[in-house]
């Protein structure tokens, strides 16, 4: 929800308060409800209403500030000869190319697909891809081999 402008509901002692919450708010960010707080003195105004914000953290994406980041598995074939990888991202998935010779913990930046910028509508942080190469397990003997002979080449 922090990621798109919304209006949310609250009530708030006995009545019905409605606010829009701006994309790109961040976790403990308050927002300022002028009048909406306790019952001034002797017949003063109302006070003001603070609401702090909790957000809840995301299970695929990292956030810090409008920047996002997300870890990508590579396999091994794709690593080394290239390739591509779909990445999701906070409106779909895109397909992202993988370059030949890719190392385990390298970094793609997707400009534009982070986070929404604060009260600044139609700008967006960036989206960091970390790649994790993953090792193939339970080899076949033909592909032991195979390995072989490629470390057997580097000699």
């Amino acid at each position: 929800d922090a990621a798109t402008t919304h209006q949310q509901t609250f009530e708030i002692n006995g009545k019905k308060v409605r606010i829009t919450i701006p994309a790109g708010i961040a976790d403990g960010q308050k927002i300022k409800l002028k009048g909406h707080g306790s019952p001034g003195y002797n017949g003063g105004p109302n006070g003001d209403l603070y609401i702090t914000f909790n957000i809840a953290e995301d299970p695929h994406f990292k956030r810090n500030g409008d920047q996002l980041s997300a870890e990508v598995i590579v396999d091994l074939y794709t690593a080394v000869l290239g390739g591509e990888v779909i990445v999701k991202t906070l409106d779909g998935s895109v397909n992202l190319k993988v370059k030949p010779g890719t190392q385990n913990g390298t970094k793609a930046r997707l400009k534009g697909k982070g986070f929404p910028v604060y009260k600044k509508e139609g700008e967006y942080g960036d989206l960091v891809v970390t790649y994790h190469v993953k090792l193939p397990t339970n080899l076949s003997e033909k592909e032991k081999d195979l390995f072989q002979q490629l470390k057997d080449l580097q000699r």
